[in-house]
């Protein structure tokens, strides 16, 4: 099978966010739709990974920021390539503002957001799945969003051949934010440092 045919489904691109008690984090998601109209109603899927996944079990309350076409690779590394546990995301972060739940939504980049309440929660294993009803949102900009194949195609840097391969090693690269693992073989619950992506998400460039 080509894993690679996940990327040709329209996913789209968000910086989820949440705030609980003088905290704010977000992170990068790309599972993000409506699901009901009436009430308005919409769901993501969050890795268990994440600590914004924690902050909204906990809270119940949550933004997404609809990434643009406008937005360049920092707005991924400074939302997606580093863990709220260890850093603070908006501490000199200035391209944002509050939502009426309290949680902060992203101006750079981004062309609308939704706030919403959780109403239901599913476990999917490594992912929970958030069903939540909308409580605020507006469009910010005219600029077209994000798919997650153009991010691959016009955001995401494009990996130079690695030195490793002059070497003669095996090198194994993350296909969502080209982390690089040197070894014979990737372990099969590896999780990508950076991005938090599995080890189906690598593949083998050189040797």
């Amino acid at each position: 099978m080509d894993a690679k045919a996940m990327f040709k489904l329209t996913y789209g691109l968000f910086v989820l966010t949440a705030h609980e008690d003088d905290k704010d984090n977000g992170c990068i998601i790309n599972t993000a739709m409506q699901v009901t109209a009436e009430p308005n109603r919409i769901c993501i899927a969050v890795n268990k990974d994440n600590y914004t996944h924690d902050m909204i079990m906990r809270t119940s309350e949550f933004s997404i920021s609809v990434i643009s076409q406008k937005a360049d690779f920092e707005l991924f590394r400074h939302f997606g390539f580093q863990s709220g546990r260890e850093v603070d995301k908006f501490a000199n972060y200035d391209r944002c503002q509050k939502s009426t739940n309290g949680t902060m939504i992203v101006l750079d980049g981004t062309n609308a957001y939704l706030s919403a309440h959780v109403t239901d929660v599913m476990d999917l294993g490594t992912h929970t799945l958030f069903v939540a009803e909308v409580t605020d949102m507006a469009v910010l900009n005219d600029d077209m969003s994000a798919s997650y194949e153009y991010y691959h195609t016009h955001i995401k840097p494009q990996p130079q051949e690695p030195l490793a391969q002059e070497q003669g090693k095996t090198v194994w690269r993350c296909m969502i934010c080209n982390y690089e693992y040197e070894g014979g073989e990737l372990p099969a619950d590896f999780v990508c440092p950076w991005c938090k992506h599995p080890a189906s998400d690598f593949e083998k460039i050189a040797m």
